[in-house]
């Protein structure tokens, strides 16, 4: 799990049929947590909104509940304090 701060959303007309309805967001991983990781998008399920530090699930636990679709990081909850 990544902890990071959403730093903007992307905007997607066409997608994965199994991706409707869902909301892309960008995460840049808190410096302490990056590693070699730069900014990515995650899915949004929960409503983070820009500004909010998150909690993001990588690899087969981000598909959770979403098994046919093609993702591999979603934001998982909101940070309330660190």
């Amino acid at each position: 799990m990544v902890v990071g701060k959403v730093v903007g959303s992307i905007v997607s007309t066409r997608k994965c049929e199994n991706l409707i309805g869902n909301k892309f967001m960008i995460i840049e991983p808190l410096k302490e947590m990056a590693g070699d990781v730069a900014r990515f998008v995650a899915i949004d399920n929960i409503g983070a909104g820009i500004g909010e530090t998150v909690l993001v699930a990588m690899g087969s636990a981000a598909r959770v509940g979403m098994e046919s679709a093609p993702v591999d990081a979603a934001i998982v909850g909101i940070v309330d304090e660190k």
